[in-house]
């Protein structure tokens, strides 16, 4: 692929595509399909034989269910056939995107170059048009171009102006150009996090904090522990169980004592519900004749029934211990092994799935409420801004025909008269100075009445406007009070609604992931965040305020997984 021409990722892929379609040498181990017989059969290969003659034989194994061999057969390299490609096109675009530094023509990373012995020199077809520099290949006419151009700009006296424009469109600058370095193309974030270089513009990013560790019960453990706590927290009412704390849970595992109240009481209710599905637990204890209350005495012959039903090799090395009455005897991981079986048959029966089921629907019913509100809320929305759009269309309506009826209303009223008058108007010199002495004494009596009656009026316009700019202003107030307490009571139905839905909530799923892929885990019963390792092998928490604020400060939002819409909005809700 090393300075191919290919113009687009499809041509690539359906190059690489067929060459790994198309292997001439097969492997030791490969899963494919051979012809034999007429018919097409799963096979290995089992062995590369070399006949002398230059056709390559391969004995492989014919595969029947379950991949077991049914008969070995010796096949030459035209009868075997890949069913299935052994890479897709999706895997082989990642590992594209990842092994490249340029497209068109294709550059592979100096160092992934050097660490499989490929050839970094170019070929001769493109010496004339590229070069090499600085691990770098440089386009000669796209440099050529740069290099008149800035030219002509310094003999214009415009470099300065150039490159400040060149700055202000966040463009490379002339510097750059002049280096022959390759323009960097914007990066759109959120990307994958080991990706994500630090930039100017970053914040001050702190060292993750190292989680406490400090847990009772062995390491691996922690995911049984929490999972057996969750479940009988979250199902307590149905379990007729009385909720506790994870860290007496905890302390009731260490203990050495046989008949633990907790962990009696633990056992019993899982068990029960067991009994009350009448499935084949149910069964086992009829056909022992047991009775179907549980006691103090004989809870442990209940476990041992159990252990008998789902007949684990691990958990059954224990029955001999516990019908001694040394249960408390047993390890951490033995305990929470029994727990974790009878949660996960108590799962699959009748009660706990109808108690889901009836979870289900009633978040169902709360996620209408609240998108039937929120829609309420956007159509009054909609209705009052046609409202007020429409009473801004009616007063520049009425402000438009004040206009055409002109400043005197008289002039409209007496207008049809106006018009006759106009027709009749006598054309004699003397009838128009007889008019035109008649206004003129009619405008000095209406202005001196004018006069008369301007402070009554202005006086009387005055109160008016004051009495409405007051009205305004209490109307306005009413209106961002009344705002006021819509939002706030959205606001406290929208908290209402969460809280409702975290009280149902079906199962627990993690907050999200870190760049190194540890898992962020927050159970509603317990203050704490806990962490787990990408392979589950580690576990730790954090409790303290100032641990949750140096978690926080250590994520980088332009991550994927540490964005805020993943981890951190999540850790911070």
């Amino acid at each position: 692929m090393q300075f191919k021409r290919f113009n687009s990722y499809p041509m690539i892929l359906w190059h690489l595509h067929c060459e790994l379609y198309n292997l001439k040498d097969l492997f030791v181990g490969a899963e494919l399909y051979g012809k034999k017989d007429d018919g097409l059969y799963p096979c290995r290969v089992l062995k590369i034989v070399e006949n002398g003659v230059g056709k390559t034989q391969y004995e492989v194994a014919l595969l029947g269910e379950n991949k077991k061999i049914t008969e070995n057969a010796i096949l030459h390299g035209e009868d075997l056939v890949w069913k299935k490609t052994p890479f897709n096109r999706k895997i082989l675009k990642s590992f594209i995107r990842e092994s490249t530094c340029r497209s068109i023509p294709w550059v592979l990373h100096e160092k992934l170059a050097q660490k499989h012995g490929i050839s970094t020199d170019l070929p001769e077809e493109l010496r004339s048009k590229f070069f090499l520099q600085g691990g770098q290949l440089v386009n000669r006419t796209k440099k050529r171009k740069n290099e008149n151009r800035n030219n002509v700009g310094e003999a214009n006296g415009e470099s300065g102006k150039f490159k400040r424009n060149k700055g202000e469109t966040g463009k490379p600058d002339a510097s750059k150009e002049e280096n022959n370095q390759p323009e960097d193309e914007p990066v759109k974030y959120p990307i994958d996090d080991l990706l994500v270089k630090p930039g100017p513009d970053d914040p001050l990013f702190t060292d993750r904090p190292s989680p406490s560790r400090d847990f009772n019960v062995p390491m691996d453990c922690i995911g049984d522990l929490l999972m057996v706590w969750d479940f009988c927290s979250s199902f307590s009412r149905v379990l007729n169980l009385w909720p506790f704390s994870l860290e007496d849970f905890e302390n009731a595992i260490c203990h050495k004592d046989s008949n633990l109240v907790l962990i009696v009481e633990t056992h019993s209710a899982l068990l029960r519900i067991l009994i009350k599905d009448d499935g084949e637990y149910s069964l086992a204890l009829q056909n022992k004749k047991r009775k179907s209350k549980i006691s103090l005495i004989t809870w442990t012959e209940y476990v041992c029934d159990f252990l008998e039903m789902i007949n684990v090799t691990e958990l059954c090395s224990c029955m001999t211990t516990i019908k001694r009455g040394h249960y408390g005897l047993l390890d951490a991981n033995a305990k929470l092994g029994i727990l974790r079986e009878l949660v996960c048959h108590a799962l699959e029966t009748d009660l706990i799935r109808g108690k889901l089921d009836d979870l289900i629907e009633q978040r169902r019913a709360l996620g209408a409420t609240v998108r039937g509100e929120a829609l309420e809320y956007a159509r009054k929305k909609r209705e009052e801004k046609e409202q007020l759009k429409g009473e801004s269309n009616g007063l520049v309506v009425k402000e438009n025909s004040m206009e055409s009826t002109g400043s005197n209303p008289h002039m409209a009223e007496n207008g049809e008269e106006n018009g006759d008058m106009m027709e009749e108007v006598i054309s004699s010199r003397q009838s128009n100075a007889f008019v035109n002495s008649r206004k003129q004494l009619n405008g000095q009596s209406k202005k001196g009445e004018k006069q008369k009656l301007d402070p009554k009026v202005e006086a009387e316009n005055i109160t008016n406007s004051n009495e409405k700019e007051e009205q305004k202003q209490l109307t306005g107030e009413k209106k961002e009070d009344q705002e006021k307490k819509s939002k706030e009571k959205r606001e406290q139905r929208k908290e209402y609604f969460k809280r409702e839905m975290e009280k149902r909530s079906i199962r627990t799923n993690p907050l999200g992931k870190d760049r190194d892929y540890n898992r962020y885990w927050w159970f509603r019963r317990d203050g704490r965040i806990f962490v787990e390792s990408s392979d589950s092998k580690q576990w730790g928490y954090y409790c303290a305020k100032e641990e949750v604020d140096a978690l926080m400060s250590s994520l980088n939002p332009k991550g994927e997984r540490e964005s805020s819409s993943t981890t951190a909005g999540k850790i911070l809700s």
